[in-house]
């Protein structure tokens, strides 16, 4: 079983794998651990990750990338509106009111989803995975933002579907950054002790994440987060694009923005410079030959005069700070270590800010760019049963509060009601309580809009069916589940329909003016609810989607109400039934059409491996050309005549044009027919080749085996006691052998040294071969008969040995016996034995 954590980065990806010997973090293709965020769409095929990102600039209105920023959100976003000047790509509204990207694939105009986008990326990191695990991946844990709300959420969600993926958990990139760091440390205070705070600062291209964990043995809670959800790596590199286009703008009269290739590769060569500054504080050269119009350009930055620039984006860096310890109520002493990760911390004047912030040094204990994959995979092991690993328990927060809002028949109006405060814990369930006599509808909205990275606060529709009222005509009471599970994503997870039986009608009914304040008690019980259930969270809060944190607070309500005295308590019996939820969720995609995402995916799947076959024919053909007619005039040119050599090279040189021009596009069956008929020609002359390299080997063994075997005859000749146990028939026998072969040998030398090298050899080096075999056959056999043992008297004894012990008798006994062969053994023994056996 697979255990795979995946970080979808912004600019690019990394994933993790857990195995036997612990985590690692596996390299794609190229032996690269990070696979480019990008995707670059051809007339024939799709090019992801590293083959995508060398087409930025040549393919640039058809290669995707940076479109992470895009999950959840509505074509008509300022945000999407203010982005899309900037792309090199094209931005569409889908029919849905969603954002899509338009490009040009198989020679015609194609819309996709954003989840397609990263259900496409995710098919690569899992295509790494499983070449790296030699096995099929299905489950993982994907990594997503912690300001990522349930829109987004649900899109990534959809992404790995597209992908033939089973997300086991969604997981909060700072939140697997702390569990990357806490799992292994054995120091960390018992779970009665005061927790063990650190904070994680990560920064990546993209945006500025910052929480407070704390740490016990075992067990790791996410005390709070802030973020800049624009703050990142892609900002510095931005200050540096603006001043050189600027600075080449006077210098040179260029108006690079109106190029955009011009302005890509300018956004490429800025990002180089920023890092070089990060480990270099003299100027440094930005150099770009043949920039725009055929102009070269060049200029200097360096690393004081960039930070001058970069003074607005540096003063943003504290807000997230200052914020995180005021929701957590922690003071910087309370502070036990800063951990930062993501690539923008490399950036010397970010790390200092951050450091002088806290007053401490700060720890670079984690790997920057792979610490978020490695908590994934971890994350991942601890769910999958495949993997024993140390318990470690995870509780996480809800970013923003989340509030819900009905229609309310007895305020005549709307009612709302704070469901789950921020920073409240995940996963985490409550139930609350309504009564009604018809279906109603559940509106969950985030009730601070001012803290969500886009203007839409809504969540969805969750329409509660089939409610009746009951016999009495009176409201029935209904129990609604609500749930934040553990990808962060809320919703209506059940409701049911508490109806109640009387056994004695003649019984007063139950006090029924509760339902002219039914709204109100409902939101007394839920204020009630939080606070038991925010008691019952410092026991329960670690029992992550497997417990259900609902409190008897309802009922015990319900028994309040029902106190008022009456004459005879009337026995009640209640059921409940389950009742139908109709989600209508925001940018949900629709089950039809998420199976349509599936099947176009595998179909452009096999369309990729097609047109990789077809290129490999291709390039084979290609190999093939290159190789023998460089080798025709090299290794190979004594074994062609010229005539040959002149028709063959002619033949490459044609099927060389052929493949630039008719050639450029054929199937896959047009090229290895080519190849076949290209081999025809060369095969014959590498096979001569192959035969010179090989046949003086072959006669060589051949020759010493002839001579091993005429040194044994002459040695028996000269009656060497080695060899003077074998018969002499033999011996001639191998003299016989060996001559006919030295014979057969020299024959074939001769005629083969006669022979031209342009035609085929007389003899071959596997009839050598199977020559030196045959009389290896023949002679071993003999040469290798061991010597007969000369202990004659000892043999002579063996025989008779055992009846010595039988008997009881001695040696003496025993060469009597064989010292009369003329008596029979077997009547004497049996006689022998008779008496004997009488006796006993």
């Amino acid at each position: 079983m697979s255990v795979v954590g995946i970080d979808l980065g912004f600019q690019s990806c990394y994933v993790a794998v857990a195995r036997a010997g612990g985590i690692e973090t596996i390299a794609n293709e190229y032996s690269d651990r990070s696979t480019p965020s990008c995707i670059a769409f051809g007339p024939k095929n799709r090019s992801i990750g590293a083959a995508a990102k060398s087409q930025v600039i040549s393919n640039a209105k058809n290669t995707v990338q940076s479109f992470k920023r895009f999950h959840g959100r509505a074509f008509s976003d300022p945000f999407v509106q203010a982005e899309k000047t900037s792309l090199a790509y094209e931005l569409v509204q889908l029919p849905t009111g969603s954002t899509g990207i338009k490009v040009m694939y198989m020679d015609e105009e194609r819309n996709f989803t954003i989840e397609q986008m990263t259900g496409m990326l995710l098919t690569k990191l899992k295509e790494t995975a499983e070449n790296a695990l030699k096995k099929p991946v299905v489950d993982c844990v994907v990594s997503v933002p912690c300001f990522y709300t349930d829109a987004e959420r649900r899109s990534v969600m959809d992404a790995t579907q597209i992908a033939g993926l089973n997300c086991l958990r969604l997981i909060n990139e700072s939140t697997a950054v702390a569990l990357a760091y806490g799992i292994y440390k054995q120091d960390l205070p018992a779970l009665e002790e005061k927790p063990r705070n650190v904070v994680f600062v990560d920064m990546g291209h993209s945006a500025y994440q910052v929480s407070i964990c704390a740490f016990n043995k075992g067990k790791l809670k996410v005390l709070a987060t802030a973020f800049d959800t624009t703050l990142g790596g892609r900002k510095f590199d931005e200050m540096l694009v603006e001043y050189f286009c600027e600075e080449f703008g006077k210098k040179y009269k260029l108006d690079i923005k109106s190029k955009i290739r011009a302005l890509l590769r300018l956004y490429q060569e800025c990002e180089k410079l920023k890092k070089l500054m990060s480990a270099n504080a003299s100027d440094l050269p930005m150099n770009i030959e043949c920039f725009m119009n055929d102009i070269d350009v060049s200029g200097t930055m360096n690393r004081s005069k960039f930070l001058e620039m970069c003074d607005g984006l540096l003063a943003r860096v504290e807000a997230p700070l200052r914020s995180v310890l005021e929701q957590a109520k922690l003071k910087k002493e309370d502070i036990y270590a800063v951990e930062i990760v993501g690539g923008t911390t490399r950036i010397p004047a970010v790390k200092e800010k951050i450091s002088k912030f806290f007053g401490k040094e700060v720890s670079t204990t984690l790997n920057a760019d792979e610490a978020v994959a490695r908590g994934c995979a971890l994350q991942c092991a601890i769910l999958s049963p495949a993997f024993k690993v140390r318990e470690f328990s995870i509780t996480d927060l809800i970013p923003y509060p989340i509030s819900l809002r009905w229609n309310s028949p007895a305020e005549e109006g709307l009612s709302d009601c704070e469901v789950f405060p921020k920073n409240h814990a995940a996963p985490f369930s409550k139930v609350l309580t309504f009564y009604r006599k018809e279906p109603f509808t559940l509106e969950a909205y985030y009730s601070s809009p001012k803290e969500l990275p886009y203007p839409d606060p809504a969540i969805a529709h969750f329409l509660v069916q089939k409610v009746t009222p009951q016999t009495d005509g009176s409201s029935s009471k209904v129990k609604v589940k609500v749930r934040v599970n553990i990808h962060g994503i809320f919703s209506v997870s059940s409701a049911s329909l508490v109806e109640v039986h009387k056994s004695d009608d003649n019984e007063e009914p139950m006090e029924t003016d509760q339902h002219a304040k039914e709204e109100e008690k409902m939101q007394v019980d839920q204020e009630e609810q939080q606070k038991t259930e925010e008691q019952q969270q410092v026991q329960a809060e670690n029992k992550a989607e497997s417990e259900e944190m609902e409190t008897s607070q309802d009922d015990s309500k319900d028994k309040k109400v029902d106190q008022p005295p009456q004459a005879k308590k009337a026995k009640v019996k209640t059921t409940t039934v389950d009742l139908p939820i109709e989600n209508q969720l925001v940018w949900q995609i629709g089950k039809d059409m998420l199976n349509l995402f599936i099947e176009n995916e595998g179909k452009m799947i096999m369309q990729d491996k097609l047109e990789k076959e077809r290129n490999d024919a291709k390039n084979a053909v290609e190999e093939y050309v290159y190789d023998m007619r460089d080798k025709l005039c090299s290794i190979y040119e004594k074994f062609v005549s010229e005539d040959d050599r002149n028709s063959f090279t002619l033949k490459l040189e044609d099927t060389e044009n052929w493949l630039y021009e008719d050639g450029e596009d054929q199937p896959k069956q047009i090229y290895i027919d080519k190849l076949t008929e290209l081999k025809a020609l060369g095969q014959p002359i590498q096979a001569r080749f192959q035969e010179s390299e090989e046949r003086p080997k072959a006669f060589e063994d051949l020759g010493k085996q002839i001579q091993q075997y005429m040194k044994t005859v002459h040695a028996f000749k000269a009656k060497d006691e080695q060899y003077d146990h074998l018969d002499e028939a033999d011996v001639v026998k191998v003299e016989k052998s060996a001559n006919e072969a030295m014979e057969w040998m020299n024959n074939k030398l001769n005629l083969q040294n006669k022979r031209s090298l342009t035609l085929d050899p007389v003899i071959k080096a596997k009839d050598i071969q199977a020559k030196t075999k045959e009389l290896a056959s023949i002679c071993n056999p003999i040469v290798t008969k061991p010597k007969p043992k000369v202990e004659l008297p000892k043999e002579e004894q063996k025989p008779t040995e055992p009846n010595g012990p039988v008997e009881g008798q001695g040696d003496g006994s025993s060469g009597a016996q064989s010292a009369e062969p003329s008596a029979a053994p077997a009547p004497t023994a049996t006689e022998k034995k008779l008496p004997e056996m009488d006796i006993d």
